[in-house]
């Protein structure tokens, strides 16, 4: 048996604890008030949480290998640990996407390598139907990065009827609204506001006629989120994401220099939609922290594609969200932990026991041991994934990761 000792931080509460695991079934055995001096304990300012999952990345691995020079399960991997984090979930917006179960399973079969556990989103397009296992889905309600999206939203209903009672994760952007605005001179002003907002009324509507469990992605409106927050209230089955760089920058932040490094779907926003995402974290209405890690080559963010690599950051921005945004430690272990955890339990396989996400017996011992004390400036040579490349190249964090474990190993990026 293995023991880590220290302030532990969990969605229920902050303790001076010991948890006591065994590296060989990678479960805790037991967990204990109280510091036990032969337990390993960490530098001063450390902080044990349970295993961080981002469920919203792209790793651009499928059977065609088309997109590997981006990025691949193990470099995502790789990136993801560097994060502090020890599972993630893939979009399917690939050249060969897993639309049904054959195409899944190649997929995934793909994924065995990778140094952690990634959980696959099934993708939904026109003319998909539910696969044969339960699975995750995605649907990109407009025109984003691939091939797989619905031009109305007449023809996206056709499709979403065959998936009642399923758990689909929504991009909303208004196909409509986003073909009226192409030729608007920022990539800001061709992908408005309103595209969410109006896209979250139908996403909603969807969720509620089709017993949907719903998700909505990489949010970013202060308007759309009160509508998020109303139809909870009314007992709609929906969650929501939010990114760092939604929480963190804004469109006022923007310079000729560095808008091709921060242009992504959905856009930045103003000021006030970023601090309402802020808010709304703290108001407990934001269900998740996920990057949307969209790994592209530095020749192509310089061309003006669309996406931002940020799975390296992860754990950093933690840090950020703690000390600078004043956001409480048990939050973080809900949105970061206990969430997520959550959302890929019905994914899981054996090994992990009771699930991912929470610190008690007989759940995975995956821990993120952040370091609160200890600041570090993030550079180029730091990042682990494919794209060599971050938007927070040079930013210095408040704090550092510690430790990353999974299923009871203390792991590193390579």
């Amino acid at each position: 048996m293995e023991k880590i000792a220290g302030k532990i931080v969990t969605h229920e509460k902050e303790f001076e604890g010991t948890i006591e695991f065994d590296s060989n079934t990678g479960l805790i055995t037991d967990v204990k008030d109280g510091i036990d001096p032969d337990a390993r304990q960490f530098s001063d300012g450390s902080v044990i949480f349970p295993g961080f999952g981002d469920i919203h990345i792209h790793a651009r691995e499928d059977v065609s290998g088309k997109h590997t020079y981006k990025e691949d399960f193990i470099s995502a991997g790789n990136a993801a640990i560097n994060g502090g984090v020890i599972h993630v979930a893939d979009m399917p917006n690939n050249p060969v996407p897993p639309i049904d179960d054959e195409s899944y399973a190649a997929k995934q079969a793909l994924t065995k390598k990778a140094p952690i556990h990634i959980t696959l989103y099934a993708g939904i397009g026109p003319h998909t139907k539910p696969l044969t296992k339960k699975v995750p889905y995605k649907v990109f309600m407009g025109p984003s990065i691939g091939e797989l999206f619905f031009h109305d939203n007449a023809s996206l209903e056709e499709v979403i009827k065959h998936y009642v009672g399923q758990d689909i994760s929504f991009h909303c952007e208004d196909p409509e609204i986003l073909i009226a605005n192409q030729t608007q001179p920022t990539h800001e002003s061709r992908r408005p506001k309103e595209a969410e907002t109006v896209a979250t009324d139908f996403a909603l509507y969807l969720i509620e006629k089709y017993n949907l469990k719903g998700k909505l992605c990489h949010y970013s409106t202060k308007d759309g989120l009160s509508k998020i927050i109303a139809a909870k209230k009314r007992g709609v089955n929906v969650t929501c994401e939010v990114t760092p760089t939604h929480l963190m920058f804004d469109t006022d932040m923007l310079t000729e220099t560095n808008h091709k490094w921060f242009q992504m779907n959905p856009p930045l926003r103003g000021k006030e939609d970023r601090e309402a995402m802020v808010r709304g974290i703290l108001d407990g209405h934001i269900d998740y922290l996920a990057t949307d890690h969209a790994p592209h080559s530095i020749e192509e963010k310089q061309k003006g594609t669309s996406g931002i690599s940020q799975l390296d950051t992860y754990g950093l921005f933690v840090t950020y969200m703690i000390l600078k945004l004043n956001i409480p430690m048990k939050t973080i272990a809900k949105i970061c932990s206990k969430n997520p955890g959550e959302f890929v339990a019905p994914y899981l396989p054996n090994q992990f026991g009771k699930g991912v996400g929470v610190i008690n017996q007989g759940y995975a011992a995956n821990f993120s041991v952040l370091n609160l004390k200890k600041p570090v400036e993030f550079k180029k040579s730091m990042v682990k994934s494919k794209s060599g490349w971050s938007p927070f190249e040079g930013f210095s964090f408040p704090g550092s990761i510690e430790a990353v474990y999974f299923l009871g190993k203390e792991i590193h990026a390579k």
